[in-house]
């Protein structure tokens, strides 16, 4: 076998560390490192922001993931979700709670609950939007029509006081 030069040698380190980085982000050990924005899972899933209101495509829920998305309002960006529980219904919430919304970490899915970012609470998907108060996600207004989930933007503005800054 031949000798790899000094520049081959850094190649090769090169194609095996991003190959190695590839694999662990594939299998979720830096898990949100790689994760989409609120804009570019929007934009992937079909949403539409009319001037009044978002429109989310029922089938983008159907996996049961989560679909994270925001709205800037007045210079401030409101978080809030959207997904489908086992139960079959289609769920909004914001993004946040009355206990620790001055965090600003808001929740991530773990299978079917959703988990408090802050705090560790867990919360069942089914009961999204039909629990308030607490450390539940705040349940938030949506109507289904023609196939799509329409949430009013000035729902999700009406809970602006539970956003105080962009997430870092």
């Amino acid at each position: 076998m031949g000798k790899i030069s000094g520049k081959g040698t850094a190649v090769l380190a090169a194609v095996v560390l991003l190959t190695g980085i590839g694999s662990l982000a594939y299998s979720g050990v830096f898990g949100d490192l790689f994760k989409k924005s609120p804009a570019e899972s929007a934009k992937a899933g079909g949403v539409v922001e009319t001037a009044d209101a978002v429109r989310i495509p029922l089938k983008t829920l159907d996996s049961g993931k989560v679909l994270f998305l925001s709205l800037e309002s007045e210079g401030r960006p409101l978080y809030y979700f959207a997904l489908k529980s086992r139960d079959g219904a289609y769920r909004a919430a914001l993004d946040t709670c009355d206990v620790c919304f001055r965090t600003n970490r808001g929740y991530r899915q773990e299978g079917d609950r959703m988990v408090c970012n802050n705090c560790g609470q867990k919360f069942a998907c089914d009961k999204v939007g039909e629990v308030k108060g607490g450390c539940n996600p705040h349940p938030l207004a949506h109507k289904e029509e023609a196939g799509a989930m329409e949430i009013r933007k000035a729902d999700i503005a009406a809970g602006r006081e539970y956003f105080a800054r962009k997430r870092s």
